[in-house]
């Protein structure tokens, strides 16, 4: 099945919604604790501009992950600097989707002008961190024990590329 990479709609929201919900109840890949309500997912669909995209993974027209690069900092001196954040449905992990984001949030990033891009990722995370590394993202630091979720203390790391 080929997998589309486009630009985020607004009718996108409640998918996005729902993977992200799905990530929040039985991951660490959010700090979120609680499930995200649709007039929660539209107000950050729509403080996200061509200056910070959103994009969706289409497969047969169904959405089965998204991605966007955001402001990083809201001080001025962070304005070359954004965060990237990708979410697969859990039943299309490692096909490649995760990849395919990736690559449009980079080619995105380098666009817009921006300079580089920082990963805020659970240590647990071993699959992301290592999507992260295959496009070239090091690790910079780890917070250690700064999350706490499902009764546990969770190390954050740091990564980033430079563009």
């Amino acid at each position: 099945m080929d997998v589309v990479i486009r630009r985020a709609v607004l009718d996108d929201v409640p998918a996005i919604m729902e993977i992200y919900n799905e990530s929040i109840l039985s991951s660490v890949a959010t700090f979120d604790v609680e499930p995200k309500t649709f007039e929660d997912r539209v107000e950050w669909f729509l403080s996200h501009d061509d200056k910070y995209p959103i994009y969706v993974a289409e497969m047969d027209g169904y959405v089965v992950g998204w991605a966007s690069i955001s402001r990083f900092r809201d001080r001025y001196a962070y304005r070359y600097t954004v965060e990237n954040s990708i979410y697969v449905r859990d039943n299309y992990r490692g096909m490649g989707i995760g990849s395919k984001l990736m690559k449009a949030l980079i080619d995105a990033s380098k666009e817009l002008g921006y300079h580089t891009i920082v990963s805020v990722i659970s240590s647990q995370n071993v699959e992301s961190i290592n999507l992260h590394k295959k496009f070239g993202f090091k690790v910079v630091g780890v917070c250690k024990e700064v999350g706490y979720k499902f009764d546990q203390w969770i190390d954050v790391v740091y990564m980033q590329i430079m563009l």
